[in-house]
C-alpha cells in the first residue's frame, strides 16, 4: 500500500493566469494548530499583506491549522511561486519566533480559479465565516485573523 503524500497531484493542470482570482487553501504540517497562537497568526497576516507586488488580497482567514486566501494574481505573478513564497517566508519566521526548525506547512496547496459567473463577494463571505462554522466564535467579529476588502 502506497502511504506517500499525494500533494504532487494538486499541481496537475495548474495554470497561473494574470488578473485571475483564486481561492487558495493550505494546511499546516500534520494539521498542527500553529495559528492558535495569535501572534503567529498576525505574523502570517503581515506576510500576506507584503505580497502586494504579486497579488491583491481580496479576503483571508487564518484558521488554527490552515489558511484560506482569496487573491487576484497580478501580471507578473505565478500562483505556485506566490504560495511557495508565502509558505517559505512564514515558515522561516515562525521557526525563528519559536526557536525551532522543521516544517510548518504541508507540501502543496489547493486552488480554485474563480469563474466569471461565480459571486466573488459570496465566496469572500464564505471564506471569512470559517471560524463561525468551525464553532471557534459565535460571530466573525469575535475572531481576529480575517479581513476582506469589502468590509
Amino acid at each position: 500500500m502506497d502511504t506517500k503524500p499525494k500533494s504532487h497531484r494538486l499541481r496537475i493542470g495548474r495554470f497561473s493566469e494574470s488578473n485571475r482570482i483564486y481561492l487558495i487553501t493550505t494546511v499546516t504540517h500534520r494539521r498542527k494548530p500553529v495559528f492558535q497562537n495569535f501572534y503567529l497568526g498576525r505574523l502570517l497576516v503581515q506576510i500576506l499583506r507584503a505580497e502586494h507586488p504579486r497579488t491583491e488580497t481580496l479576503a483571508y482567514v487564518v484558521m488554527p491549522d490552515h489558511l484560506h486566501w482569496l487573491i487576484q494574481l497580478k501580471a507578473i505573478a505565478s500562483l505556485s511561486k506566490t504560495v511557495a513564497s508565502i509558505k517559505s517566508i512564514s515558515a522561516h519566521r515562525i521557526n525563528q519566533k519559536l526557536n525551532q526548525h522543521g516544517r510548518v506547512w504541508q507540501p502543496g496547496f489547493h486552488d480554485h480559479a474563480i469563474r466569471k459567473e461565480e459571486d466573488i463577494k459570496a465566496i469572500a463571505r464564505y471564506v471569512i465565516a470559517n471560524p463561525v462554522r468551525a464553532q471557534l466564535v459565535e460571530n466573525i467579529g469575535g475572531y481576529p485573523l480575517w479581513d476582506a476588502i469589502w468590509i
